[in-house]
């Protein structure tokens, strides 16, 4: 196994129009578990880890946050808190402090698995994925775009992700999962929401109960037609939208939990996230629900 360490972006999309089948490294608190686990054997790694640009995030002149691919789930936590909290909410349940210092939402990307913690806020906020390639440059991937199977994703085989886009917060985001213990655990499934009172609508992303991370389309929907965004959350409308959030997934059965389940606490998920933001939107008065 060969051991790539580009010293820049410049020579790392080098390093992978040469050998696409190189696969990048960054936290590796993904890639090296596979690796122990003998699940890959991959011809060569491309260490990201001295591309300084990838550990880096700004805000943009159109208002939109660009974080780079390298920055750990910490960070995000720690700078990017109060502006993304429905990721910085994911990036709390990421495992340990340990792999939250090292563990990277590119790296929740590059690995697309469908229990990915950082892919239903990303959903939820209309994020986009920046990729890039050496011979054809920047392409700019809606998250809704990016996933298209298993583990699978949008990148060509010599792209690298170099960041992800995403508005500031408008209003409250929330972002929960069920796993089989409270701590360093897969997610049975999980949910993310924004309120977006300024628009009168919502954004919705589900994990680990399809074959990809996916939003709740109807339920977006449904909300927008329904919810009365001056007056008090109407039962009927948090009970169907629950319902609809549910019908969204496509979950299987695993060692993990039944499909059943699944589809019984992500409606439970639902439900509680879009009380919990509703009850901040009411608290934050109406400036805050005219956005």
């Amino acid at each position: 196994m060969d051991f790539l360490r580009p010293r820049s972006w410049a020579e790392a999309l080098a390093a992978k129009a040469e050998r696409p089948e190189a696969l990048p490294v960054q936290g590796g608190t993904d890639v090296m578990v596979e690796i122990n686990f003998a699940v890959r054997r991959p011809e060569a790694l491309l260490d990201l880890n001295r591309v300084a640009e990838l550990a880096a995030w700004s805000a943009e002149e159109d208002g939109r946050l660009r974080v780079g691919a390298g920055v750990p789930y910490a960070r995000l936590i720690d700078e990017l808190g109060d502006r993304l909290p429905g990721l910085a909410q994911a990036a709390r349940t990421v495992g340990s402090p340990q792999i939250r210092n090292r563990g990277t939402v590119g790296g929740n990307l590059g690995a697309a698995s469908p229990a990915g913690d950082g892919h239903p806020p990303l959903l939820a906020a209309d994020a986009v994925v920046e990729v890039e390639s050496a011979a054809r440059g920047v392409r700019m991937i809606p998250a809704t775009e990016f996933y298209l199977g298993v583990k699978r994703s949008a990148l060509e085989p010599d792209e690298l992700i170099r960041a992800f886009w995403a508005h500031p917060a408008t209003g409250p985001q929330y972002f929960s999962k069920v796993g089989t213990r409270n701590a360093m655990v897969i997610a049975v499934c999980s949910f993310a929401l924004v309120l977006r009172p300024g628009e009168r609508r919502v954004g919705t992303g589900v994990g680990s109960a399809a074959p990809t991370p996916r939003r709740a389309a109807a339920a977006e929907e449904f909300l927008a037609a329904e919810l009365d965004w001056d007056g008090p959350l109407d039962e009927a409308v948090l009970v169907r939208f629950g319902e609809l959030v549910a019908g969204a997934a496509a979950p299987i059965d695993d060692v993990r939990g039944t499909a059943a389940y699944r589809r019984h606490a992500l409606a439970v998920l639902a439900r509680r996230t879009l009380t919990w933001a509703w009850n901040d939107l009411r608290a934050a008065g109406p400036e805050r629900r005219t956005g």
